[in-house]
This record gives C-alpha cells, sequence and structure tokens, in this order.
C-alpha cells in the first residue's frame, strides 16, 4: 500500500473530536498524522495505520 505526505486516510475508529480523517504529516515505519477536525497530531505504528485504513484520498495537484 503506498502512501504519501498530504494524503488524507479515512480510519475506522473516530478521534475523541469526531472527525474520521487524517492527514499524513510523515510516513516510515511511524506515521504521523494530523487529526482533520482539531488539528491535534500522534505518531501511530504504520502496521495501526493498515490495520485500521477504510480509505486513502490523494490531494489535488495544482500543476
Amino acid at each position: 500500500m503506498q502512501f504519501a505526505i498530504g494524503d488524507i486516510v479515512k480510519l475506522k475508529k473516530k478521534h475523541p473530536c469526531g472527525s474520521f480523517e487524517w492527514e499524513i504529516l510523515r510516513v516510515g515505519a511511524d506515521f504521523r498524522l494530523k487529526c482533520a477536525g482539531c488539528g491535534r497530531q500522534i505518531m501511530i505504528p504504520r502496521s495501526l495505520v493498515q490495520k485500521n485504513l477504510k480509505e486513502i484520498r490523494k490531494p489535488l495537484d495544482s500543476n
């Protein structure tokens, strides 16, 4: 599965703020995700993201 910085991922469980969507800020063995609802940032292992993933949305290129 290909992940890139700037992608929006939708996870199975929602954040306490109510949002299901997260923006990817860093990829690697761990991901840094930013909540689309409240802006909180978390570090989460790649395996947990892949397990709980529902959908990936790629950002629109302005080129």
